[in-house]
């Protein structure tokens, strides 16, 4: 017995093969803002890649528990969840700076930045996927 009891399990090489396919329909809609008239959050949050991948990650994080997947499905949906909230956020700052004639010209900002993680959320837990390692959990303010 080699394994501590805290050690995770080896995931299903089949469950592994959905996750990158996950993080790949994650990463079509990405591409999709990145190249079209769309905005890299509003492809991510509304493109039916994007909307697939979140389904999936919640039918498939169950298989995923007690596994280095298990914060792999945590960080797809917790991505797609932030994803939509920041993107709101944005565009509520956006029309703010539009309306008070203000912002104009750095309109674009708030929009340009959430792209910019989403980017970066796909990209690191992508690779990390890649490497076979779990993603760390962060402690949050006041948890234990």
């Amino acid at each position: 017995m080699n394994e501590s009891p805290d050690s995770p399990r080896a995931p299903d090489e089949g469950l592994v093969a959905w996750t990158h396919v996950i993080y790949g329909l994650h990463a079509l809609a990405v591409l999709i803002g990145v190249t079209s008239a769309a905005t890299v959050v509003g492809a991510f949050v509304f493109s039916l890649p994007s909307i697939v991948a979140v389904v999936l990650s919640y039918l498939k994080r169950g298989e995923a528990a007690g596994t280095f997947l298990e914060s792999h499905y945590r960080w797809l949906i917790r991505t797609f969840w932030f994803a939509v909230l920041w993107g709101a956020i944005a565009i509520v700052v956006t029309l703010a700076l539009v309306l008070t004639l203000v912002g104009i010209l750095v309109a674009w900002l708030p929009v340009l930045v959430v792209g910019v993680w989403l980017i970066y959320r796909v990209a690191r837990g992508w690779l990390a996927l890649k490497d076979g390692k779990a993603l760390a959990r962060r402690p949050m303010i006041g948890r234990p």
